[in-house]
């Protein structure tokens, strides 16, 4: 078993980054990796490169091979992530682009349809969200952002779908309700992972 914790937030100080610290020592002893993105300056731009080899399905930039290698060590992948315009940053959106496509993470052909790839993998989300809980089940915003990570990535791809868990009200939360909302995701996400290994 071996887990890839993926983070796309600019600041080092952020939520997001704590959130990850608590989650990679969640996972202690397990075998954890982390991508961080901003950090390591991925390039999210979608280029003619990048286009030729969607097409071909092959012969892919070394950046995004390189994200390859790190992907196929993992057993699981977790997605932690601000939310931004109910959906994810732009730098995980370009990772996402560019990284899981076609002859990789999956195949497309007219003569054999779809081939998802990623079967061996397990994928969770760790969404961290401004608003209130009840603000995302009245306007459908947990369903909308779920539906397009969940079923139009992950499930195109053929990977398993994990845990999700939100974390709400992130810059409105008194310290107390923050620690309390960061342990019970980390919670929930890393019992999954645990439960994976003995499986």
């Amino acid at each position: 078993m071996h887990t890839l914790l993926v983070a796309a937030n600019p600041d080092p100080r952020s939520l997001t980054h704590h959130v990850l610290g608590k989650l990679q020592a969640a996972l202690q002893p397990g075998s954890v990796e982390i991508a961080d993105l901003a950090k390591e300056r991925f390039d999210p731009r979608f280029t003619p490169a990048d286009r030729r080899a969607y097409h071909d399905g092959g012969n892919y930039p070394a950046d995004v091979t390189a994200e390859h290698r790190r992907l196929e060590r993992a057993t699981d992948l977790v997605l932690i992530f601000p939310v931004y315009w109910w959906s994810m940053p732009a730098l995980l959106k370009g990772w996402i682009d560019r990284v899981f496509v076609n002859g990789w993470a999956f195949e497309h052909s007219p003569a054999s349809g779809l081939q998802p790839k990623l079967q061996g993998l397990t994928t969770h989300l760790l969404p961290i969200a401004g608003d209130d809980s009840g603000a995302y089940e009245r306007h459908g915003y947990e369903s909308a952002l779920r539906t397009q990570i969940e079923h139009g990535i992950i499930d195109y791809c053929g990977s398993r779908r994990g845990s999700t868990a939100f974390i709400y009200e992130s810059e409105q939360l008194t310290p107390e309700a923050t620690v309390r909302d960061v342990d019970r995701a980390v919670r929930t996400i890393s019992e999954a992972i645990h439960a994976r290994l003995k499986e």
